[in-house]
């Protein structure tokens, strides 16, 4: 059993695939960076449900 060079096709869909997991990454890192961003900037619990208001001569 010999080794056999490497086809041209086979560094081609390399250098494709690397490129690709080097977006998917890229895109996994924003994803987070933007996550962490938002947890560290949020401050004390807020509350984003429709808070219901009443007036103080409204219907009970």
């Amino acid at each position: 059993m010999t080794i056999r060079v490497t086809h041209e096709l086979h560094d081609r869909r390399f250098s494709r695939n690397m490129g690709l997991g080097l977006v998917l990454v890229g895109l996994v890192a924003l994803v987070f960076g933007l996550t962490v961003v938002k947890v560290t900037n949020l401050g004390p619990v807020q509350d984003y449900a429709p808070a219901v208001q009443q007036s103080a001569g409204g219907a009970q």
